[in-house]
Parts: structure tokens; C-alpha cells; sequence
């Protein structure tokens, strides 16, 4: 289990994360929603171990993330983060295998090349990166990731992927491919935190939903307890319409994963 216990973050005297703790468990799919600035990006630098708060830890099944050394975390989870930008023009394989060598992997490069082709990107190896489209780029990006942890659990212990906005840039098909790709990753034992601003897709695929808002907690559980009316309209100030089709002449689309 990896568990945030009492996390605070203050930059320029603003609270962007309030005391939260959270708890991350093996086997399950946990996602954060929340509107523009409500801290979900920070909690996930934290929780990664990319930042330290000023309040409150992080502990990786029982040790401190601030006692794990770099090359050990890298082997524990992978992050996909909100963007990245390049100075240097590698190629896709390129790219991915940096996440295949920071595993330790044995043949980085075919480890890449498999990763590259569960994202559905097999014969883009040679491809730079910024020629690609932006949903190319963010595929390439999560392809690094699970080179990265290629197994959800490594000699018994999980691994975790930690995707912030992992669907940006991408279109229907690819947005539900990525997820069920996580989803496999969590069902076969490893533990997966994303961030999500598409609340269909959240109540879709998250197996535990928490909702954060100025930097703090204000709901968490299964979707059916947390997706509701008065969240929506507390969280994100607009009228919800939970279960409802908002008007007859507007089309209701909600992707769904082909797992089920």
C-alpha cells in the first residue's frame, strides 16, 4: 500500500493541499477529480515523491519515500505527468526506453518496442518525437511509463502508475484503450492513481473516486457515493445533472470500456 498521511503543501501563503491523507491499495483503480487549481497535480507530485510537502509523509508499503533512493523509486512507479516538453529531437523508441532503463530491464530496447505496441504504436520507433501529433506524443509518454513498470508486481511487491490527465490529447478510441491498459495494470495487482477531468470516464473505470477541492478531500468512495447532484454542484458551481439526459435534442455520448 502506498499512503499519504496528513499532507500539506503552502507556496506564497496558499494552502494548495489541506491535510489530506489518502490511501492507495493493490488491485485497485483509484482517481482524482476536481475542478482547475483544486490541487490534484500537486497531491500526485507528492504522493510520487517528486515534491515534499511541509506537513505530513509518504510511505511506500511501510518505508518513507523520502528513505527511498532514486533508482529505487524509479523501479517502483512510473508517472505520467500533465505535459512534457523536449529540448532534444529522440525518437520515440528513444524516448520509451529511458523508462525501459530506469527499470533496470535486461533489453531495454525490445522492452520499449513492446511497450510502444501495446500503446498502439508499433512502427513509430524511428519517428521524432516533435513530429509527432500532440495524442501521438501523450501515447508515447504513457508507452515510457510502462516500460517502465512493465509488471504490476515485482517479487511480491506492487508497482504503480501514476497518470495525471493521461487522456489529454486524445481521441475516443485511444482516451478507452489507455484506460483499460490501467485497468489490466490494477486488476493484476498493481496500484494505479490517475487524475481524470472527464467525470464519465471516472465513474467508468475508477474502482475508488476522491474528490478534491482547494486543496482538500470533501468526498471519496465508490462513484455511486461521490457522483452525485450537490457534489457537482458544490464542487464545480454548475447545476448537476447526474443519470440525466440534459435536453432531448442534445446527444449523450459515454464511452465505455470494451473489458465489459
Amino acid at each position: 500500500m502506498i499512503s499519504a498521511e496528513n499532507v500539506t503543501v503552502t507556496r506564497a501563503g496558499r494552502k494548495l493541499i489541506d491535510n489530506v491523507g489518502l490511501d492507495l491499495e493493490p488491485g485497485r483503480f483509484t482517481v482524482v477529480i476536481g475542478p482547475n487549481g483544486a490541487g490534484k497535480s500537486t497531491l500526485m507530485k507528492v504522493i510520487s515523491g517528486e515534491m515534499k510537502p511541509d506537513t505530513g509523509f509518504v510511505s511506500y508499503h511501510g518505508a518513507s519515500v523520502d528513505l527511498c533512493q532514486p533508482v529505487d523509486l524509479a523501479r517502483r512507479r512510473a508517472v505520467l505527468p500533465q505535459a512534457t516538453q523536449l529540448a532534444f529531437p529522440f525518437t520515440a523508441l528513444e524516448i520509451v526506453r529511458m523508462g525501459a532503463v530506469a527499470q533496470g530491464a535486461l533489453n531495454p530496447t525490445e522492452q520499449a518496442r513492446q511497450a510502444l505496441s501495446r500503446v498502439g504504436l508499433r512502427g513509430f520507433e524511428s519517428r521524432p518525437y516533435p513530429s509527432l501529433s500532440g495524442g501521438e506524443q501523450q501515447r508515447v509518454q504513457f508507452a515510457r511509463a510502462l516500460a517502465q513498470v512493465p509488471q504490476p508486481v515485482a517479487d511480491g511487491v506492487p508497482r504503480a502508475l501514476f497518470l495525471d490527465e493521461p487522456t489529454a490529447s486524445l481521441d475516443l478510441g485511444h482516451q478507452i484503450s489507455v484506460l483499460e491498459i490501467a485497468r489490466d495494470f490494477a486488476d493484476a495487482g498493481g496500484i494505479v492513481l490517475a487524475i481524470l477531468h472527464d467525470l464519465n470516464l471516472a465513474a467508468e473505470f475508477a474502482d475508488h473516486l476522491v474528490v478534491l477541492n482547494h486543496g482538500r478531500v470533501v468526498a471519496e468512495g465508490a462513484c455511486l457515493e461521490t457522483v452525485n447532484d450537490e457534489i457537482i454542484a458544490s464542487v464545480y458551481g454548475i447545476a448537476g445533472a447526474v443519470g440525466r439526459i440534459p435536453a432531448a435534442h442534445i446527444p449523450y455520448v459515454l464511452p465505455q470500456s470494451r473489458h465489459r
